[in-house]
């Protein structure tokens, strides 16, 4: 089994998102961030809809690969943090961000002009650790 990287500590995140399937992507997504922001990055308004695509239901358009890197990001924060603390990161003004919210950067934009500062971001707050 992978371990987290010291160098690279969103690597195995990385991997992890990248092969399990959607269903586990999500469902490991609501168990660190919950079912509310799990709808949010998914760009629905109904948190029922998180529980369809857990339980194997498509995921339209571009949400899954928004989820998949929400998962990405939350994975590797938690390895170092509680869920609160994760939600936290996720939802709050961050100054590495240009005093952005990182999940309002996920949902409103496209991931390949996002993702990169986004994760810089990540490794700086877990370079502090």
């Amino acid at each position: 089994m992978d371990t987290p990287s010291l160098s690279r500590p969103d690597l195995f995140a990385h991997r992890e998102a990248l092969r399990l399937p959607a269903s586990k992507v999500v469902e490991s997504l609501v168990a660190i961030v919950g079912r509310k922001l799990t709808a949010y990055i998914g760009g629905v308004k109904d948190a029922r809809a998180v529980d369809r695509w857990i339980a194997g239901g498509e995921i339209y358009g571009n949400a899954e690969s928004r989820l998949r890197f929400a998962y990405q990001v939350a994975r590797a924060l938690s390895e170092h943090d509680s869920p609160a603390v994760v939600q936290a990161w996720l939802t709050g003004v961050n100054p590495e961000l240009d005093d952005r919210v990182p999940l309002r950067l996920m949902r409103e934009n496209e991931l390949d002009a996002v993702a990169p500062a986004i994760l810089s971001a990540v490794r700086a707050f877990l370079g502090d650790k």
